[in-house]
């Protein structure tokens, strides 16, 4: 990892660094996997999968999970890292809960994972329907269980209160970077507001927390394992690792492509943290084996 992060930015910029093999994403295959595509063809369901063009998607519905969004595709905010459109949303549907649960239902999802673009330009943030969308799939689709992948809700925790009353399996924030990096990566947002999201999470009854942090964007190692380390004194349980890739020449560049072996270093440290659940690799996304964090 970069050991010196000074203007590491500004030279890799100039001079792209090429994708390493250890990133070529193998063809989804498998019985459970075609059902669910056919079904996602037949009734023009969509998924956060298909739409961020995620390289696990094979593996995650060939075991019963898939990502929606929810509250639209336009964010209010504008990270250095995210593909999602940034402008003014459209109106909120409140008929979304149930849109989404039929989808749940028709998909034979065993495990959802649900997020959302950013919606400050709600008094609730979005969180009525986040909340409404958790118990639609429990009264539709009852035997699936839930990750909701929430944002920082501007840490106003009276709205981050509706999901813990929804009360779903596991609730994520994700950090997505380190201390150093958080106002050039995610802008808006604020490393302590996430922890401290993370933490109240926790110490108001959620059972399982969980978050995660993209490595690749200049970061130090000292500087993960930093991160990690506050992510435990949060009393996180869950965290996923991966590597960075650029979506367009817009975003922020990829400083660094990040060895197998690291990821498997940083694992290993953060099972000795006492983390519940590793996943680090080059292709782990947020809700990479999400259905085994239930357990």
């Amino acid at each position: 990892m970069v050991d010196n992060p000074t203007n590491t930015t500004e030279k890799i910029t100039k001079e792209r660094v090429q994708k390493p093999k250890w990133l070529r994403v193998k063809l989804p295959t498998g019985e459970n996997y075609k059902q669910v595509r056919g079904l996602v063809d037949k009734y023009k369901l969509h998924t956060i999968c298909e739409s961020g063009h995620c390289p696990n998607m094979g593996e995650c519905w060939g075991a019963g999970t898939a990502t929606f969004m929810i509250l639209g595709n336009i964010c209010t905010r504008s990270c250095g890292f995210c593909n999602v459109a940034t402008g003014r949303p459209l109106n909120v549907d409140w008929e979304e809960p149930e849109k989404v649960a039929r989808s749940v239902k028709l998909m034979k999802i065993k495990h959802a994972v649900l997020t959302s673009v950013d919606r400050d330009d709600l008094a609730d943030g979005g969180s009525i329907i986040w909340a409404e969308t958790v118990r639609a799939i429990r009264r539709i689709s009852p035997e699936t269980t839930m990750e909701t992948l929430i944002p920082d809700f501007k840490g106003e925790l009276h709205n981050v209160d509706r999901i813990i009353e929804a009360n779903p399996e596991i609730v994520s924030h994700n950090m997505e970077t380190v201390r150093r990096l958080t106002r050039k990566v995610r802008i808006q947002a604020q490393f302590d507001r996430s922890l401290m999201v993370l933490k109240y999470l926790k110490e108001q009854g959620i059972r399982r927390t969980k978050s995660g942090i993209m490595l690749g964007l200049g970061e130090t190692k000292e500087e993960v394992i930093e991160a990690m380390r506050e992510l435990r004194e949060a009393d996180v349980d869950i965290i996923t690792l991966g590597q960075y890739l650029q979506p367009t020449k817009r975003h922020l560049p990829v400083v660094e492509f990040i060895t197998p072996e690291v990821f498997k270093e940083l694992e290993e440290i953060g099972l000795e943290m006492g983390f519940k659940f590793v996943e680090s690799g080059p292709l782990v996304r947020s809700s990479y084996h999400a259905e085994k964090h239930i357990a």
